[in-house]
Formats: C-alpha cells, sequence, structure tokens
C-alpha cells in the first residue's frame, strides 16, 4: 500500500531531513527528501505532494539571519506554487530551522531570535498541547504533556504585541513549553497559520519516535500530520 506522498524540503547545511522522512515514513508517509534548488527548478513537485515538511538544521550556515536564505530560496524560487499548494489546506510544516524559514518566508507571524542567556540548548523539554485544531495536533488532546527533543540557538519565538493578541484570540498557538527553556513570548513552542494547515515548531517531534529514542511522544503529532494530509486529500 503505497504512502501518502510527502516532500521533505532541505538546503545546504539542513541536517534532519533524514531523521524527518524516517519518522514520516513509520507514520505511513512516502517521503522524498528535495533540495531547495531542486525545488526552485522544478516546482511541479509541490504538485502531487500531500504533506510538505521544512527540516531542522542550519540551512545555509544561518547566513543573514537563520532561516533567511532557505526562506528566500521558498519565497522567490517558488512563492506562487507554495501559496497554492498552502491555499488547497495541504499540510506543511517546519520543525526547528523550518519554523524559522517560514517566518521568514511570511508563511507564519512573528520571528525567531536568540536564545535567552545566549546559550545553545540540546534537551528534552515538556511541551502541552493547547489546541487541537491544527494539522499537527488534531490526533492529541488538549493539556497532554510531551516529552520532545528541542536542539537550537535562535529558539526564542517573539511577534508584536498585537499579532500575540491575535494568536492567542485565534487559538492559532498549538504547543507551549511547561518550563519555558529559551524565553519565548508567552512559552510559546509552535503555532499554526489561520488557515490551520501550515505549523511551525522549535521541538522535534522526528527525534521522539521510540522509546528507544528517550520518548515516543512526536508519534500523535506525526499521525495527526497524516491523518490531517488524509482529510484533505478527501475534502
Amino acid at each position: 500500500m503505497t504512502g501518502v506522498p510527502a516532500l521533505v524540503i532541505a538546503g545546504p547545511g539542513t541536517n534532519r531531513d533524514r531523521d524527518l522522512a524516517l519518522a514520516l515514513a513509520m507514520a505511513g508517509a512516502d517521503p522524498s527528501i528535495v533540495l531547495a534548488d531542486q525545488l526552485v527548478a522544478d516546482p511541479t513537485l509541490l504538485r502531487d505532494a500531500r504533506i510538505v515538511a521544512v527540516a531542522g538544521g542550519f540551512s545555509y550556515g544561518d547566513a543573514l539571519g537563520a532561516g533567511n536564505m532557505l526562506a528566500l530560496d521558498l519565497r522567490v524560487g517558488v512563492g506562487e506554487a507554495l501559496a497554492e499548494y498552502v491555499a488547497t489546506g495541504r499540510p506543511m510544516i517546519g520543525i526547528c530551522n523550518g519554523f524559522q524559514v517560514l517566518t521568514e518566508a511570511g508563511l507564519l507571524p512573528g520571528a525567531l531570535q536568540k536564545n535567552r542567556g545566549l546559550k545553545f540548548l540540546c534537551t528534552t523539554v515538556a511541551l502541552r498541547v493547547e489546541s487541537t485544531a491544527s494539522v499537527l495536533t488534531s490526533e492529541a488532546t488538549v493539556g497532554d504533556v510531551l516529552r520532545v527533543p528541542i536542539n537550537h540557538f535562535e529558539g526564542n519565538y517573539t511577534c508584536a504585541p498585537d499579532t500575540l493578541s491575535a494568536l492567542q484570540a485565534n487559538d492559532q498557538i498549538v504547543l507551549r513549553y511547561v518550563d519555558n527553556p529559551n524565553g519565548s513570548i508567552d512559552d510559546i513552542a509552535g503555532i499554526c497559520s489561520e488557515g490551520r494547515n501550515v505549523v511551525g515548531l522549535m521541538p522535534h517531534p522526528e527525534r521522539a519516535i521510540s522509546d528507544l529514542l528517550g520518548s515516543a511522544d512526536g508519534v500523535p503529532l506525526l499521525r495527526s500530520l497524516l491523518a490531517s494530509a488524509s482529510a484533505a486529500a478527501a475534502a
């Protein structure tokens, strides 16, 4: 049986693309890793995808700011095709550097800045599910606490006061840190777009897919993604 077609977008310096592809495959997807320049050369690769995921790492070595160069690839190279993809309601997620890319590309509000204390963080954190009205949390339960790793230096989410008020009012904050590790405003670990189908988060659910790895708490999030992709296809 063929899995749900998924594109994992990577760029120079990305280092979580294979982890993410494996995790998606374990959840029931049929993932393909595509480099940004390949996607720019052939935007039709988005046509058959039912999930698009921007992997974590340090794309372009964080030149000109974390995620900025890869965001430029997407915004300029495939902006129209990506906008058409998102408009269909199909899921798109960005994890860690991918979250930075989505904000830099204008697909999600706000920005990611250097962690409080200017320290690189590599640890496991507790996340609380705040909303199930997103493609990444639809199969979870509000109030669930998930143990998921983080691995970042610029994971401190920030936004203007009116943007924060809108995120709160529209139920767009999908994950919060139980014990804020990086200074993110309102303890935000992950947000979604107004359309609910674009999600960015700093923690790595693809690294929490088995108790042998320390936690399997990323599995419900990945299953949500697959369920949302199937629902979007049916609609």
